[in-house]
C-alpha cells in the first residue's frame, strides 16, 4: 500500500481522469475508487458486478491511464463484440487514451498494430476472446503481451461461466490466462449480469485473492410491463400500434433470425423507420445500423441478441420484446441496454407460444453426449490433425456444435488447436456428466422463472433482481404490477387484419445448394450445373411468427393427407412464382415420419395445376434417419435414396421442368441429392418445393 497524502492524490487525479471521459461533472462512485485502488496500488484482481451503465468501462479507463503514468505497459482488453470493441475504442479516445484492436474485420492491420504495441505507443489493445487461441496469436504475441501487460480487463465475465446464460467457451481460456500471468500484473473482470452462482464460478477462476464488489441492480428509469396477447397477428398489431407512442428511439428483440425480418419488413409497410439486425446481418450493414440508432435516424433496431453486450446508447428510450428469452437474467441484461442517460424508459415483453418451442432448440445445442466426445477424441487420435470439415465426416454434429465442443475440449486440454485444424493431445480426460446435467437442470429452471415473470403479480423488477440474486431487491413502484397501470391489449380489428396479411403471405425463397461439402472423398467442389436446381420455394420457415406457428402445430402431430390451408397457400406461392419455365410433371420425396402428407402434397399439387403426378423416389436400404452436419448427412442420403427404374422412365419421357415436392427442408442435402437423380434420369430443371424450411 501507498501513504494515505499518496493515495489522496491519486484519487485526484482519478477523478481528473474520470471527467474526460464522462463530463466535468462526473464523480467516482465508492466502488468505482475502490477497484481503481485495488487494481493501480494493490495490483489485485477485481470481479465488479455492477448494472449497467453504473461505470464498469469507467473503471479500466481510469486505471489504465494511471498504470500508463506509472510507467506500465499497455493494457489487454478481452471484449465479446465487436460493437462493445467499437463503443469502447470511442470512449478511450475521450479520455486521451489511444485504443487499437485485433478482429476478424482488420487482419490487413495486425503487423502494424502489433508493431505499435511493441513500441509503447498504444494504451489499450482490444481482442476478442476467440484470438486468444488462435495459434499464431496464442503461440507468438500472447506471451510477450502477457508478460508486458500493465492490467489485464475480462468484459462481460459472465462469459466464463457455463453456469451463466451467455457462456463462450473461448472465455474459459481465461482461467489459464490468469495463472500464467506473472506475479503483481492486476486484472479486472466485469458484468452487469450475475447471479451468485456465475460470481462465484468467476471469483474462483480468477484467483482466491479476488475482490468482489458487487452492488445493487436497480434502474430507475425502466418502467417494466407484460403485454399477452393470443396471436402472433395480435402481437404485431399492437406493435405497430404502439411504437410511435413509445419514447425517443429503441430496441425491438425477437427470438430468432426469421422473426427479426419478419417483424422488421411488416413495422417498415406500416410507416415505420426500422431496420432488421442480426448476427447474419454483413458487417457493414450492422456498423450502419448501428449508427443509424444511435443518431436517431430511425426508430428501433428490429434485432435478435447480437444487438446484447455493450451497445451503448445512453438515451434509448424503449426495449420491447416480441418472444421472451429464455432467462430473467438474459432478459435483464437485454432491457439493460435501455434508459441509460434518461429518466423514463419503456420496457415491454410481448410474449408468445412458439417461445417454449425455441427455447427447446436451443436446449438442443447443449454439450453433446460423450459417445459423441469420445468419438471426436478417437478420429483425431487416429488420424492426426484434422481440420474442422474433415472431422464433420466422421463425427455427427452440425458444424456450430462441433466448434463449441471442440473449444471446451481445448479448454480442458484434451485437443489443442493448430495450423490446419485440431490434435489430440493424449492428456486423459473426464466427461462430467454431473456437471451437464446440473447445467441442464439450472437451464429449465431459468425458464420456468421466466414463465413466472409472465404471469407475477409482484414487482417486476423485483422479481427479476431477486432471480439476479440481488439482496438489495425492493418494489420499484414504476412497473405495471406496482402502479396498477397495465397497458391496454386493445387493437384496432383493421390493424389485426393488416397483421395478419402480412404473416399469412406466403412464400420463401429455397437457395440451391452449389457446393458439395468439404471432407468427403469421392465428392468435392461446385455440384456440376447439370445436376444442380433451380431456385425454389417453400411456404414458410418453421422459425417465422407468421406461417411456422402453423407449421410447427402441423409437424408436432401425426401423418395424414395435406391440410386443406396449407395447399391453398402453396397454390399462391406456385402463382407467385417467376420461373423460367413452368413445370409439366411432379415427383416426391420419400418420407419415412410423414409418407402420406408428402405423397398426397404431390398427387394434390399434380392435380390442381393439371401436371403428371410421376410417382416418389425411394430408399433401397431404409431411410437415412437424422444426421446434424452436410458431410455426414450426404454420406448418409447417398447410400439410401434411390431413383425407382419405371420413374426413371417416366422422368426421361416427361420432357419438362419437374417440380420436386417434400414436407421441410432442413439442411437441405436431401434436396439437392434427390434434384441430381431426377436430373439424371432426364429432367431439364428441377424446382424443388416444401411446406417448411429450417433455415
Amino acid at each position: 500500500m501507498i501513504d494515505a497524502p499518496d493515495a489522496e492524490v491519486l484519487r485526484e487525479e482519478a477523478e481528473e481522469r474520470l471527467r474526460a471521459l464522462a463530463g466535468e461533472h462526473a464523480v467516482l462512485r465508492d466502488d468505482q475508487w475502490a477497484a481503481i485502488e485495488a487494481l493501480v496500488v494493490d495490483r489485485r484482481r477485481v470481479l465488479v458486478v455492477q448494472r449497467t451503465g453504473w461505470g464498469k468501462s469507467a473503471v479500466y479507463f481510469v486505471a489504465t491511464a494511471l498504470l500508463r503514468e506509472l510507467g506500465e505497459g499497455p493494457t489487454v482488453i478481452v471484449s465479446p463484440l465487436l460493437a462493445l470493441m467499437r463503443n469502447q475504442i470511442a470512449a478511450a479516445e475521450r479520455a486521451g487514451i489511444r485504443a487499437v484492436t485485433i478482429n476478424s474485420a482488420n487482419p490487413e492491420d495486425w503487423e502494424e498494430i502489433y508493431s505499435q504495441v511493441a513500441d509503447g505507443l498504444v494504451d489499450v489493445l482490444l481482442v476478442s476472446p476467440e484470438r486468444l487461441n488462435n495459434p499464431d496469436f496464442r503461440d507468438n504475441v500472447l506471451p510477450e503481451l502477457a508478460e508486458s501487460a500493465g492490467l489485464v480487463v475480462v468484459d462481460e465475465a459472465h462469459c466464463i461461466s457455463d453456469w451463466g446464460h451467455d457462456f463462450r467457451p473461448d472465455y474459459r481460456r481465461l482461467a489459464r490466462l490468469f495463472e500464467e500471468l506473472p506475479p503483481g500484473i492486476p486484472v479486472l473482470a466485469t458484468t452487469a449480469t450475475a447471479n451468485a452462482r456465475v460470481t462465484r464460478d468467476v471469483a474462483e477462476q480468477m484467483g482466491e485473492d479476488t475482490l468482489v464488489l458487487r452492488g445493487p441492480l436497480e434502474r430507475e428509469s425502466l418502467h417494466l410491463s407484460v403485454v399477452r396477447l393470443p396471436s402472433a397477428e395480435q402481437r404485431l398489431a399492437w406493435l405497430a400500434q404502439t411504437l410511435h407512442e413509445l419514447p425517443g428511439s429503441g430496441i425491438v428483440y425477437t427470438l430468432t433470425v426469421a422473426a427479426a425480418h419478419e417483424v422488421a419488413g411488416y413495422l417498415r409497410e406500416q410507416g415505420h423507420e426500422v431496420a432488421a439486425y442480426s448476427g447474419q446481418t454483413d458487417p457493414a450493414e450492422r456498423l450502419a445500423a448501428e449508427e443509424a440508432l444511435l443518431a436517431n435516424k430511425i426508430k428501433a433496431l428490429v434485432a435478435t441478441s447480437a444487438l446484447g453486450m455493450g451497445f451503448d446508447k445512453p438515451d434509448l428510450g424503449f426495449v420491447v420484446h416480441v418472444g421472451a428469452p429464455q432467462s430473467p437474467v438474459a432478459y435483464y441484461q437485454q432491457v439493460g441496454r435501455a434508459g441509460r442517460g434518461v429518466e423514463r424508459a419503456e420496457v415491454i415483453l410481448l410474449p408468445g407460444a412458439e417461445d417454449r418451442d425455441i427455447w427447446a432448440y436451443f436446449a438442443s445445442l447443449a454439450f453433446p453426449p460423450e459417445p459423441v466426445v469420445r468419438a471426436t477424441l478417437a478420429a483425431l487420435e487416429e488420424r492426426g490433425v484434422m481440420s474442422t470439415p474433415a472431422l464433420e465426416t466422421a463425427v455427427d454434429l452440425s458444424r456450430s456444435r462441433l466448434e463449441m465442443m471442440l473449444k471446451v475440449l481445448d479448454v480442458d486440454g484434451a485437443v489443442r488447436r493448430v495450423k490446419g485444424g485440431w490434435e489430440a493431445t493424449g492428456e486423459e480426460w473426464a466427461y462430467d456428466t454431473e456437471r451437464y446435467t446440473r447445467i441442464a437442470a439450472e437451464r429449465r429452471a431459468e425458464q420456468e422463472a421466466m414463465l413466472g415473470y409472465l404471469t407475477t403479480t409482484e414487482c417486476r423488477e423485483h422479481y427479476l433482481r431477486r432471480h439476479l440474486d440481488d439482496d438489495a431487491a425492493h418494489p420499484c413502484g414504476r412497473c405495471d404490477n406496482c402502479t396498477g397501470r397495465h397497458r391496454s391489449p386493445d387493437i384496432a380489428p383493421q390493424a389485426v387484419e393488416q397483421a395478419r396479411e402480412r404473416l399469412s403471405r406466403p412464400g420463401v425463397e429455397l437457395e440451391a445448394r452449389r457446393q458439395w461439402p468439404t471432407g468427403l472423398p469421392d465428392l468435392s467442389g461446385r455440384i456440376k450445373p447439370e445436376l444442380g436446381a433451380e431456385p425454389g420455394r417453400a411456404l414458410g420457415r418453421l422459425t417465422d411468427i407468421g406461417w411456422g406457428n402453423r407449421l410447427r402445430e402441423l409437424f408436432h402431430g401425426g401423418d395424414g393427407p395435406v391440410p386443406d390451408d396449407l395447399l391453398r397457400a402453396v397454390i399462391q406461392v406456385l402463382a407467385a412464382w417467376d420461373w423460367r419455365e413452368r413445370p409439366v410433371a411432379v415427383v416426391s420425396l420419400p418420407s419415412a415420419s410423414r409418407p402420406e402428407l408428402v405423397r398426397s402434397f404431390g398427387e394434390r399439387l399434380a392435380q390442381i395445376g393439371r401436371l403428371t403426378y410421376l410417382g416418389e423416389l425411394g430408399y433401397r436400404a431404409g431411410s437415412p434417419g437424422q444426421q446434424f452436419n452436410s458431410a455426414k448427412r450426404v454420406q448418409a442420403i447417398r447410400a439410401t435414396l434411390a431413383m425407382p427404374k419405371d420413374l426413371a422412365g417416366r422422368v426421361a419421357e416427361c420432357g419438362g421442368p419437374v417440380l420436386l415436392v417434400d414436407d421441410r427442408v432442413d439442411t437441405g442435402w436431401t434436396m439437392t441429392l434427390a434434384t441430381a437423380l431426377v436430373r439424371h434420369a432426364g429432367a431439364p430443371a428441377v424446382l424443388p418445393l416444401a411446406l417448411a424450411t429450417v433455415s
